[in-house]
């Protein structure tokens, strides 16, 4: 008997040693796991970390390039509109960057790339502008020596004197053309905007007055008109539509804010459109699920820093 219990006791010490064993085994195994967690987490922030002060590295050294090319043109004597409304947008996105809490690198990346592509464009503009100042200042100094000649020679050329006084003020005006041509690629238009109303049913209403139970969708057409110095391109073309208390309409109550003469402006939605600089017709399309309330709808067209056409339409 006295043998028989001892086994039962050795017995049950095994087991308890077993039962111990995989516990220790269980919590090193979970151990561990929770570890190579952590790891992945900490190579997940320290990624996004990089990523972030990259970015910033980035912004700040267009913001740095940006600056010279500004000052290079306002040295030049050429118009600045156009570089310093991006310079505006871009430390608009460096303060945007500090508070991003929903930061990504591929948002960023295509704003980087923007901003790059912008500064490769402007450089040929401002390199024309360097040969065009120069050619004309050198012109415009032989035109002086030259008419200085005449005037000590003989006083009575005056009608040679009166040539060369016409030539320097053409050239005075081939330089102003030159300076604009630095945002005349801004300019574009919006012309013929039509507004119609379009049925769940996919049939189209037109005639400028709708009935709200009517409204399914908006579509807003216009004609792009052709510009000889336009790029052909993608163009973000900002739609904004407004209520008869100003407003502004969205889609689902979420729209967005752009910059417009220094100030931020909200939306109504935005689309990019390939410019084909053909005269082409664009198509937008809007829609929201609250239905409209009697009154008359302003609707704005925006592209590149610029209001490009309007239009009307009345919801009874």
């Amino acid at each position: 008997m006295e043998s028989e219990a001892t086994s039962n006791q050795q017995g049950a010490l095994n087991m308890t040693i077993g039962a111990l064993a995989g516990i220790l085994a269980l919590l090193a195994y979970l151990f561990i796991g929770s570890r190579n967690e952590t790891l992945e987490v900490q190579k997940l922030l320290t990624s996004k970390v990089e990523q972030f002060a990259s970015t910033q590295v980035k912004l700040d050294s267009i913001s740095t390039v940006l600056d010279a090319k500004i000052s290079e043109v306002r040295r030049l004597g050429g118009n600045l509109t156009e570089l310093e409304r991006i310079k505006r947008q871009l430390e608009n996105d460096k303060k945007k960057l500090k508070y991003d809490l929903t930061f990504s690198i591929q948002k960023y990346s295509l704003k980087i790339r923007d901003y790059t592509n912008f500064l490769k464009l402007h450089e040929s503009d401002i390199h024309k502008l360097k040969v065009e100042n120069g050619s004309l200042l050198s012109r415009t100094r032989a035109l002086e020596e030259e008419k200085e000649s005449i005037l000590s020679e003989n006083e009575g050329l005056k009608n040679e004197k009166a040539a060369l006084a016409k030539t320097v003020i053409d050239y005075s005006v081939q330089n102003a053309n030159l300076q604009n041509q630095v945002t005349l690629a801004s300019a574009m238009k919006a012309i013929n905007v039509e507004v119609t109303a379009l049925a769940d049913n996919g049939k189209e209403r037109r005639g400028g007055t709708y009935k709200a139970s009517r409204i399914d969708r908006l579509k807003i057409t216009f004609i792009m008109p052709s510009n000889p110095v336009a790029e052909t391109t993608n163009k973000d073309i900002y739609l904004r539509i407004l209520d008869s208390n100003g407003a502004v309409v969205s889609e689902n109550g979420i729209g967005g804010v752009m910059l417009f003469n220094g100030h931020e402006l909200g939306y109504s939605a935005r689309q990019t459109v390939p410019f084909e600089n053909n005269d082409q017709r664009v198509d937008l399309f809007f829609r929201r699920d609250i239905s409209y309330k009697p009154g008359t709808y302003t609707v704005e067209l925006y592209a590149e820093g610029f209001r490009i056409g309007d239009s009307r339409f009345d919801v009874k």
